[in-house]
């Protein structure tokens, strides 16, 4: 495969449009890849061209950054690599201060990060899930003095709500602070509903969206049947949880499994393939993150950018995984919005106005011969 670049968000930043997440590096929880299948996966995901690794502090219990950091520094890649870490999650049991997102617990973490991962600053350092607490000028102002401080190049805010995203971009662009350059969300066919605000608000203010769970937990993987029971994966132990991230088995997802399985094999492509691309290729979509336990399964997911998804074939998919859109949502629909225009068309700019800045083909030689 050949992999491309684009820019995160507003920022100068390169990124390959896939992402190697490291959730899955170390067996801490139960599941993952030992070292040696971790490594594996670095490499064929550098081999395939790829440059943006996505850890976090929480991970494993510090595995995912340490052995990261020993992948990276292995293949002498520090220069080239792109890191994204996060924080927020307490690894501290009975100590408030140290999980959240106040000053006095980034301060703390960023360092503990840049240990394991055994690099000097962070590419992209993100908040890994709003606190309900924290103001965000106060994660803002922290965040500006730790690039100032050359520890991190750029920000991110994952999980968060849409209005206090608004909200730290806003701070940001009034008092000269590093702005957001990435939201980390979920996003898959089973989950769509960060189309509502965080796409409109990421593509106009200059936030590119990471995705996670394009599978939805591994739900649009194939492995899982309706009449299943049990031992399929990972995802069929949380059948009876209470956590929102892994309740999947419903009809209207089923409905979903259903049609993409159809999908991909009139494409000849794999279920996690289709459903990957179909993700990567949405509106205000920066990369997709690609969690793997095995080299084989990263190894098809790798391919999922090889082939486009024809268009009839996107509309079933979009059909199947469609939600009707809730309050005020509803109301922004053409059915309203004529009323405002008196049933002229009328739009932002014409088709073409401004086109995409892609660089590609052969670099000039400076050689005389």
């Amino acid at each position: 495969m050949t992999m491309t670049y684009y820019t995160l968000g507003n920022s100068g930043l390169r990124v390959s449009r896939l992402a190697l997440g490291t959730m899955t590096f170390g067996t801490e929880w139960g599941w993952g890849a030992d070292r040696e299948a971790a490594r594996a996966m670095v490499d064929a995901y550098v081999e395939a061209g790829g440059n943006f690794f996505d850890t976090a502090d929480l991970y494993t219990g510090g595995t995912a950054e340490t052995w990261l950091g020993e992948f990276i520094a292995e293949r002498g890649l520090r220069d080239r690599a792109v890191i994204a870490t996060k924080f927020t999650f307490n690894a501290e049991p009975g100590n408030p201060n140290a999980g959240g997102n106040g000053r006095k617990n980034i301060l703390r973490a960023v360092d503990a990060s840049l240990k394991r991962l055994g690099t000097d600053y962070i590419d992209l350092y993100l908040m890994h899930v709003w606190d309900g607490l924290t103001p965000a000028e106060e994660v803002m102002r922290t965040m500006d003095d730790l690039v100032r401080a050359g520890k991190i190049r750029h920000v991110g805010l994952s999980d968060v709500p849409a209005w206090y995203a608004a909200r730290a971009q806003t701070i940001a662009e009034w008092r000269g602070y590093e702005p957001v350059s990435a939201l980390q969300l979920e996003y898959s066919l089973a989950e769509r509903s960060i189309e509502n605000e965080f796409v409109p608000f990421g593509t106009r203010h200059g936030a590119g969206i990471m995705v996670w769970s394009p599978l939805a937990s591994g739900l649009l993987s194939g492995k899982y049947r309706p009449t299943q029971d049990g031992n399929a994966g990972r995802l069929d132990g949380f059948r009876n949880t209470t956590h929102p991230g892994f309740q999947k088995f419903t009809d209207r997802n089923w409905a979903i499994v259903a049609e993409l399985e159809k999908v991909a094999a009139e494409l000849g492509r794999s279920m996690p393939q289709v459903a990957v691309n179909w993700a990567a290729t949405q509106p205000g979509i920066a990369t997709v993150i690609l969690g793997a336990t095995k080299l084989g399964q990263l190894q098809d997911n790798l391919a999922a950018l090889d082939f486009e998804i024809p268009a009839e074939l996107r509309a079933r998919l979009d059909m199947v995984s469609k939600t009707p859109p809730p309050f005020p949502y509803s109301f922004f629909g053409s059915e309203i919005q004529a009323r405002v225009t008196g049933g002229a068309v009328t739009g932002d700019k014409p088709s073409g106005y401004a086109p995409p800045l892609v660089v590609e083909g052969d670099a000039v030689s400076i050689t005389s011969n």
